[in-house]
């Protein structure tokens, strides 16, 4: 690579269409991301939703975003939410993530309290973020929600991470 060129000739190259939509999907899954669950409360009671896609937006005001999928049977609760809590789940809750990328009801078992707005705590996590949201971006398939952040908590321990369609933790020592 001393002249400058890019190494290419192992990677596949696309332009991204409906037709390369899966290859699209594989090369987004090269980014390894956190695992988190997005809980809150429905008039038929609380609903829960794994979801990678969070991140910190700025800390004065304290504000996060998270992009539920249009297609999902569970987006418009989401949407119709003002109040709702963000879960970092820890290495040892794949279970809990798979749980909930199943099923919204996926709280049978599980440690949980209820906030003062009603939405529901999982006891289980690594970080936990109480929010309201301030605007729904519109986003091709996906929406984003922007929310403040108004109550949070943290504990030490490793993070659960997807990647590639798995789970995995963080290896420290590379």
């Amino acid at each position: 690579m001393a002249d400058g060129s890019l190494q290419m000739n192992q990677m596949q190259q696309f332009a991204p269409d409906a037709e390369s939509a899966r290859d699209l999907r594989h090369a987004m899954g090269k980014f390894g991301t956190g695992v988190t669950v997005i809980t809150a409360m429905t008039d038929a009671g609380p609903i829960g939703m794994t979801a990678n896609s969070f991140s910190s937006v700025s800390l004065d005001p304290a504000l996060v975003l998270w992009c539920p999928a249009k297609s999902s049977g569970r987006y418009a609760h989401f949407i119709g939410a003002k109040h709702f809590a963000i879960h970092v789940m820890g290495v040892e809750h794949a279970d809990i993530a798979m749980g909930f990328a199943r099923s919204g009801a996926a709280f049978d078992g599980l440690d949980i309290a209820v906030n003062a707005q009603g939405v529901p705590l999982l006891g289980q996590c690594l970080a936990r973020f109480e929010c309201e949201t301030q605007d729904i971006h519109d986003a091709g398939d996906h929406s984003i929600v922007v929310a403040q952040v108004h109550q949070a908590a943290f504990r030490e321990g490793d993070a659960l991470i997807f990647c590639e369609g798995r789970f995995g933790q963080f290896d420290k020592d590379v």
